[in-house]
C-alpha cells in the first residue's frame, strides 16, 4: 500500500469528494432532533438535555459488542412518531452527508422500523422518506439513490411484504434491496427467494455478511442470494475459496471501520483487515454505516485510514472509483460516475504537486431510462 501522504489533512479529506454506498437512515439522525421530538410527543426518556439522552441513541462507554450496538435502534424506533418527523429526519441525514462533501449517497431504510411503533402503512413511510430524500437532494446537489433493508429476525412474511414495495418503487428512486440484522443467530436461507426476485427485478442487491460472523456468510450471500455487494465483508480474507471467488466476480465489499470497532469485529483499527481485503484485490470502499449512532463522519472514516492503516491518496482514490463502478445505477449512469470522480479526482502523482481537490457541488446527475 501507499504511504501516508502528508498532505492529507483532516481539512483537505473533508474537500475530498466523496461516495457513501453503505449509510443506514436509522443510524443518522440528529441528537438534536430527536431530543426535540421526546419532549413534543412526550416520550418516556430523558429529555434535560441532549447529553442525557445521547447513551441511549449513541455509542458512547459501551463495551465493543454488536448486540450492545443493535440495541441503539431499539430505543431509536421510538422517534418516528409523525410523518413530519419521519420527513423531517430523512430530509436531514441527506443533508449531512452533503455537508461531508458526499456526491453520491445510496441510504438504505427500513420501513418496518419506521412504521412498527405508529403502525404506519409501509407505503406511507416509504412515500415520506422518498419526498424528503429528493427534496434534499435538489436543496444540497447530491445524488441519493434508496434502499430498502430487510431485517433477518422480523417475521419472514412482513420481509415479503417489505420487498415487494421495493419492487413496487424501483422506478420511485429505490436502487436497491438489502439484508441486515443478526447474522449469528439468523441465518439467511428463509430469505432465498425474495433476493431472487430481487435479481430478476433488476434491483441491486447488498448483504451485510462476514462482518459478525465467518466468510461462509459472504460465500452463502454471493452464490445464494445474488449480492452485487457486502456489507462489511471482513471475514471474506480467513477464507481462500471465497476471496478468490469473490475477486472472480468482482463484488465490492462496503467496509465501515468505525462500526467494525464498537461491535468487536475489530479489537485494535491497526489491525483492521481493510488494508489486506485491498492488498489481496478486493473491490473494497470506505463507507459510515450508522454516523449519528457511531458518532462520526465519512471524513473521519478517512482520517481513520490514513492515520491508523497509513493508507494514501492513491489507495483512497481508488476506493472512491470502486464504490462508483459498484453504485446501483444503470451501467451509462456508473459509467458517468466513474468520469465525474475521475475528472474532480486528479491521479495520484497530480496529487502530490497540488492537494487542492475540484469542489464542485455540481451533482452527478442520471436518468432512470438509462
Amino acid at each position: 500500500m501507499s504511504k501516508p501522504n502528508a498532505r492529507l489533512s483532516p481539512t483537505n479529506l473533508k474537500a475530498m469528494p466523496k461516495i457513501d454506498l453503505h449509510r443506514h437512515l436509522e443510524g443518522s439522525l440528529r441528537l438534536e432532533t430527536l431530543l426535540k421530538i421526546a419532549r413534543e410527543f412526550d416520550l418516556n426518556l430523558p429529555t434535560a438535555d441532549a447529553e442525557q439522552l445521547r447513551p441511549l441513541v449513541q455509542i458512547t462507554d459501551d463495551p465493543p459488542d454488536h448486540e450492545v450496538f443493535l440495541s441503539k435502534f431499539e430505543v431509536l424506533r421510538h422517534f418516528y412518531r409523525s410523518p413530519e418527523a419521519i420527513s423531517q429526519l430523512a430530509y436531514e441525514a441527506v443533508a449531512d452527508a452533503a455537508a461531508d462533501n458526499i456526491h453520491y449517497l445510496e441510504l438504505r431504510f427500513s420501513p418496518q422500523a419506521l412504521a412498527r411503533v405508529r403502525r404506519f402503512a409501509l407505503t406511507d413511510v416509504t412515500d415520506w422518506v422518498i419526498e424528503a430524500v429528493q427534496r434534499a437532494s435538489r436543496d444540497f446537489k447530491i445524488t441519493v439513490g434508496l434502499i430498502i433493508t430487510l431485517v433477518r429476525h422480523d417475521p419472514l412474511e412482513q420481509a415479503r411484504q417489505v420487498a415487494e414495495i421495493a419492487f413496487d418503487y424501483c422506478d420511485k428512486g429505490i436502487v436497491g434491496i438489502d439484508l441486515a440484522g443478526n447474522e449469528v443467530k439468523f441465518p439467511p436461507g428463509p430469505f432465498i427467494p425474495i433476493f431472487k426476485q430481487a435479481k430478476e427485478a433488476g434491483l441491486g442487491v447488498t448483504i451485510h455478511a462476514g462482518e459478525w460472523a465467518s466468510a461462509y456468510g459472504v460465500r452463502q450471500a454471493v452464490e445464494e442470494l445474488y449480492a452485487d455487494r457486502i456489507g462489511h465483508g471482513v471475514r471474506t480474507i480467513e477464507n481462500s475459496y471465497v476471496l478468490r471467488m469473490v475477486r472472480e466476480r468482482g463484488v465490492a465489499f462496503e467496509v465501515c471501520l468505525t462500526s467494525n470497532l464498537q461491535t468487536g469485529v475489530v479489537h485494535d483499527l491497526t489491525h483492521h483487515p481493510l488494508v489486506d481485503m485491498l492488498d489481496l484485490g478486493l473491490q473494497a470502499t470506505i463507507n459510515t454505516d450508522d454516523p449519528r449512532v457511531s458518532d462520526c463522519t465519512l471524513t473521519d472514516e478517512y482520517i481513520l485510514a490514513v492515520q491508523k492503516l497509513g493508507l494514501g491518496y492513491a489507495a483512497l482514490r481508488q476506493m472512491i472509483l470502486n464504490a462508483a463502478a459498484a453504485a446501483f445505477l444503470p451501467e451509462n449512469g456508473r459509467k458517468r460516475l466513474i468520469t465525474h470522480f475521475e475528472k474532480l479526482l486528479p491521479k495520484p502523482e497530480s496529487h502530490s504537486k497540488n492537494s487542492q481537490f475540484r469542489s464542485s457541488r455540481v451533482p452527478f446527475l442520471y436518468s432512470a431510462l438509462d
